[in-house]
């Protein structure tokens, strides 16, 4: 393989269980980078999300970011690409989920706002326990998140439907896949449903990064951990799971590395540049 550029999911992916970038993973970065490979972020977070122990890391210089309806350029935080959901796709999504028990997150210009009663308890909503702190510290709560969502339909990134019910977020995203134009939908973790412009997805955004670097997919890696993963690393020349991904994830990669805590990402890293 000559593998040029590695595209890293974050959560349950890059980063541990107390999400931060371990001492291992970093020292693979810098050693990847130091060899000339592009190492860029692939994202389901928002731009303002992403974690500043990974944004130091020397030489990163690409985020891809809300799963793929935006590109930045790090150093300059410029937004090099993006895809706004459709305005009749927001309101259509708004009038489907109207009598739902749901919660919402909203993207937008980079920036995570959300329903005040789920920052407030993330866990009421399924949200496991460790991510209460980064969402209590990433998501600007609003009041009125639906009204919110409609005041800016016309410019969002993207949007999360979140709920802790199993069986209510299977019927609502087979809804939105049935009766919502010009969606992407996808989920990272359990609670979540993901929704993006069509011509989003990390796939759509790797695509990008890598035309503009020169390279083909083949000469692309990636890393990943949940089914808004699986694409991207079907897409690329050489798509690795961490352990701990789910059946999606894993069905579409090329190899299984080590888990997310278990400096998965530094393993695979050294084993496709032949350490």
């Amino acid at each position: 393989m000559n593998i040029r550029c590695i595209a890293l999911d974050l959560d349950l992916t890059t980063l541990d269980r107390e999400g931060r970038l371990s001492e291992g993973n970093r020292q693979a970065l810098e050693y990847a980078i130091s060899k000339g490979v592009h190492i860029i972020i692939s994202s389901g977070r928002a731009f303002d999300s992403l974690p500043a122990d990974v944004l130091a890391v020397p030489g990163i210089e690409y985020a891809i970011t809300s799963n793929g309806s935006a590109v930045y350029h790090i150093p300059t935080k410029r937004r090099l690409i993006g895809y706004t959901l459709e305005p009749h796709s927001v309101r259509e999504i708004m009038v489907r989920t109207a009598n739902l028990p749901l919660a919402y997150e909203a993207f937008l210009s980079g920036v995570a706002y959300a329903d005040a009663g789920y920052v407030r308890d993330p866990v009421a909503y399924g949200a496991a326990p460790r991510a209460i702190r980064y969402i209590q510290t990433t998501r600007h709560p609003e009041a009125d998140i639906r009204g919110f969502i409609l005041d800016h339909c016309g410019q969002l990134d993207s949007l999360d439907l979140i709920t802790g019910d199993s069986e209510l977020k299977a019927r609502t995203e087979d809804l939105l896949r049935r009766t919502v134009p010009d969606i992407y939908v996808t989920s990272s973790v359990p609670q979540l449903i993901e929704v993006s412009h069509r011509k989003a997805g990390k796939h759509s955004g790797v695509r990008f990064v890598a035309e503009l670097l020169g390279l083909s997919p083949a000469q692309v890696a990636a890393f990943g951990d949940g089914d808004n993963d699986a694409d991207m690393l079907s897409y690329v020349g050489c798509g690795i799971a961490v352990e701990n991904a789910t059946p999606a994830c894993r069905a579409a990669a090329r190899y299984v590395t080590a888990r997310h805590d278990q400096d998965g990402v530094a393993c695979g890293i050294y084993d496709i540049l032949h350490i």
